[in-house]
Parts: C-alpha cells; structure tokens; sequence
C-alpha cells in the first residue's frame, strides 16, 4: 500500500454509533474520548439545542443530541447513554449518543455528499455499509449552530430528560467527579495526530491498549467459526465483508486465565506488516488520547510499556511483536 493511501485510509477512519433507529458516523481525527453519561449542569436557560453543560479539562463545553437538530422525538436519557466528547479547530463540545458500535475505515468510492448542503446542515453526506445507511455528521455544522444567537427549536423540558431516580442520579455524578479529577489529557494544538490515540479495553480485569494507527475496526460483537486442528489460542476465523480474518483469543495467546469466553465476542481488528488480525477481548472501553514522552522504555516482547492515564494503568500492547509471532497459524480461504 502506497503512502498515500495510508494517509487516505487514516483521513477516513470514522467512529459511528447509533441514535434512536439510525446509524451515524464522526472522523475519529475530531473525537477526543468516549465515557458514559454524566451528569451534566443546567444552571439557566440554555438554547434548547443544548442540553447541558460539563466541566472536560478546564474547558466548560456545551453538550448537544443532534435529534434537536433533525426535528427527531428526544426520548428520555438514561445511565447507558455515551457521550462523545469532539473537536474542531474551535471549540471542544460532546454529542449524547444511545451506543457506539465501532471504528471503520470508510471507503471514499461508497460515500455519498448531500448535493444541498449548506453550512448548517448537519448531515452533509451518507455512507453505504452492509445495505445499511450512516448518515455522516458535519461537525463544523453543529460548531456554526452553536454560535447563533437565535432559537429555533421547539421548547422542551431538558431537566425531565435525564434520570430521576436516585441510584441513576448517583452513578451520573459519579462520573462527573471522575471527569473532573482528570489531569493527565493533553490536548495537541491544531489537528490531533492518530498516533497519540488508543483503543483501551479490558483483559480479566486488567487494562491494555493499542495505538490507534494499527487499528483497524473496533466491533462489540462477532461471528466466529472455530477451525479444528489449530492451536488453542487461535479462537476460529471470522467473515467480514468477504474476508477471512483469523481471530486470536488474546488471554490465551498472552498466556493469561482465560476463564469462560464472554457471551458477546468484541473484538479489535488491527493490520501490521499487510497482516491482519481480529483479536478477542473481554470489553471494549474507550478511545483516548495520551501524549507518551521519549522517556518511555519500549519493551521487546508483547508489552510496550506500562502507563497511567486517569487513575488506571494501563499496558500497552506490542503489535509488531504479537503479529510477527511465528506461532500464528493464516490461512487463505
């Protein structure tokens, strides 16, 4: 693969998720982090496009639902709601989302522009993925929107959105206080780089990452066929879109307590040296961004290194190590 379509592939990298009954996607250049939803302050009368207010690094950023936006019934929120929290070259704001889905290189060839967009349209073009429809969003859109004075939504009561109960209540501040203990997030000045980014997800009940620029898709769940006569630490294979993937139970390749195999089967679907590789974890977390320092010592085997971001420690995964490993058994189907 050329240079420039490397460039090209990262440029259109894309997190999507789902809201009410459609799908819809972000750049992953312009997402900072994805945590469940806090609580959020309320302390006046806010645009009804706005519903709420958080703290998020020092910054005080507005917090939108873009059904405002697209004239969709807003259903009330609840402590599985995730919110994202996005950049452009202005402003930082976050976007309540029902559930993320994944990571996925989109293919330029298979997206569609809205041929009347304007600048306040927050869907500019739509994407085609298994006969289905993601509606891309335009952040500096939303940005523009932001800014005006006027307001053109219908009037709702925010406050009767969110949760009433107490034991809610008390998770969603629970994770405003966590948010507000953070010190360690690092914004870069101008565009953020992929290679300050990572996909964390859990191991038993221990922390590992993968820097972003080896990852190729993040699915919560998958298909797997198992593939008699391979090691044990070779979980099955799995079709995706038509190619075959050989999928690496990681606890037990990293020789670690496998325990029972989760019902759902998450997976991290990452690319070094033209190899690819779906590697099955317990839980998918969050996507973050953690300026490491030239001080790091790079390990030589399947651990990089150790850090701690946001009170957790965290392993970082050597992918050139695990996916050179002569142990692994590819097949071309």
């Amino acid at each position: 693969m050329s240079n420039n379509n490397v460039i090209e592939q990262k440029k259109n990298t894309h997190l999507f998720f789902q809201i009410g009954e459609n799908k819809y996607a972000i750049n992953s250049d312009n997402i900072l982090e994805i945590m469940k939803l806090p609580a959020l302050d309320y302390p006046q009368k806010l645009p009804n496009n706005i519903v709420g207010l958080l703290k998020y690094n020092n910054f005080v950023i507005n917090v939108v639902d873009i059904r405002f936006y697209l004239n969709i019934n807003v259903p009330p929120y609840s402590t599985h709601n995730e919110l994202l929290i996005v950049k452009t070259d202005e402003i930082i704001f976050g976007i309540i989302t029902d559930k993320v889905i994944g990571i996925l290189p989109f293919d330029t060839a298979l997206m569609d522009a809205i041929p009347f967009v304007d600048n306040k349209m927050v869907i500019d073009s739509l994407y085609k993925y298994n006969q289905e429809t993601i509606f891309i969003i335009n952040i500096y859109a939303i940005e523009n929107l932001l800014k005006q004075h006027d307001n053109p939504w219908a009037e709702v009561d925010i406050l009767s959105l969110f949760p009433q109960d107490e034991e809610s209540k008390s998770i969603m501040n629970k994770r405003t206080l966590a948010i507000a203990d953070k010190s360690s997030l690092k914004l870069a000045s101008g565009e953020l780089h992929v290679k300050n980014k990572y996909i964390s997800f859990n191991l038993n009940n221990d922390s590992y990452c993968i820097a972003l620029d080896f990852v190729k898709e993040v699915l919560k769940d998958t298909s797997i066929t198992n593939v008699p006569g391979t090691p044990d630490f070779i979980e099955g294979i799995m079709n995706l879109r038509g190619d075959y993937i050989t999928v690496l139970n990681l606890k037990k390749f990293l020789g670690l307590e496998a325990g029972k195999a989760p019902d759902k089967k998450p997976v991290v679907i990452i690319k070094c040296n033209e190899l690819k590789l779906a590697l099955l974890i317990d839980k998918i977390n969050e996507l973050f961004e953690f300026q490491e320092n030239d001080f790091f010592e790079q390990g030589e085997g399947y651990f990089s290194n150790e850090f701690i971001f946001n009170g957790t420690l965290y392993t970082k995964l050597n992918v050139d190590k695990i996916s050179s490993d002569k142990r692994i058994i590819i097949t071309d189907m």
